[in-house]
Order: structure tokens, then sequence, then C-alpha cells
């Protein structure tokens, strides 16, 4: 067996030149065959391209079923009977509809109440002034609807007149 002393003396001492230039050339061949690897490699990317392609498939192939989709007849529901139309059809046919229809008159324009009016009255947040047409609260409204002449009539004036004194 050996000494203890030698054994210290061996496990402190230093490893010699040479094992540590075979481990630097070790390193060093280790490189120049990646290099072999990589280096006749091209640079390019095809992932990039193979991928813009692929867009470009996805956006050609979107657009032909919205065509078709947009163009011609088919079932949505034949149970409820329910198809779809080419829009060019259904533009068609809602002008037709649109011309055979009588224009509605417009209603009066609601204006908003002067500061004279509301002075008198607590605000309440969030309130905003009803449309002429609509009930005021606490009032009842009939079933049939107001007459013609009423309203045509002009709607009255939100303020009164001041009144002059002499």
């Amino acid at each position: 067996m050996a000494e203890p002393e030698s054994l210290r003396h061996i496990a402190r001492s230093r490893a010699p030149v040479s094992t540590w230039l075979g481990v630097v050339l070790l390193f060093a061949l280790f490189g120049v065959i990646v290099l072999a690897i990589i280096g006749p490699s091209p640079r390019r990317s095809d992932y990039e391209e193979t991928r813009a392609k692929k867009r470009m498939e996805n956006l050609k192939t979107s657009r032909e079923d919205a065509g078709k989709a947009l163009n011609t007849y088919a079932w949505i529901d034949k149970n409820k009977g329910v198809v779809r139309i080419p829009i060019s059809r259904a533009m068609e046919l809602a002008i037709a509809q649109l011309a055979q229809q009588k224009p509605a008159a417009a209603g009066p324009i609601a204006t908003p109440a002067s500061a004279e009016a509301t002075a008198g009255k607590p605000e309440t947040q969030g309130a905003s002034p009803a449309p002429a047409g609509s009930p005021q609260p606490g009032t009842t409204q009939s079933a049939a609807s107001p007459s013609p002449a009423a309203q045509s009539s002009p709607p009255a004036p939100a303020s009164p007149a001041p009144a002059k004194t002499p």
C-alpha cells in the first residue's frame, strides 16, 4: 500500500502541460468539425419563404370561399326555408322593396330645455329630456296613436317670452 504522503502529493500535483495542450487541441478539433459541417450550408432561410407561401394560399382559399358565399345560391336551413342569395340580387330586391314604400314623415325635433325652464326644477343626474312623442312621467298614454293633425302642429316654445314691465 502507498504511503499517505505520496497519495497527498499525487492529489495536489498539477497536471502536466501536455494534458492541457491535449484538451485545447480536442476543443479546436471539435470547432473545425462543426465549421466543416455548417460552413457550406446556405445562409438564407427557406422557413420564411414557405410560411409566406402558406399564408398566400390560405388568403387565396379564404377569398375564394367568401366570393362563392357572396355570389351563389345555397340552402342555409332547408327545413325552415332559409336560403342564401347572391349579394347583387339581394341589393336589387332591397332597392325594389324600398321603392314601393312611402317615405314616413319625420317627427318633431326635441330641443333641449332652456336654463330658465329648468331653474325651478331639481336636477336629476343621468336624466335626459324626453322625446316629443313620449309620455311624461305621471301621465297615461292611450293605445290609439295621435291624429295626423296633432302630429303636424308645430311644437310649443320651450320657454315663455319674458313679460315687459312699464
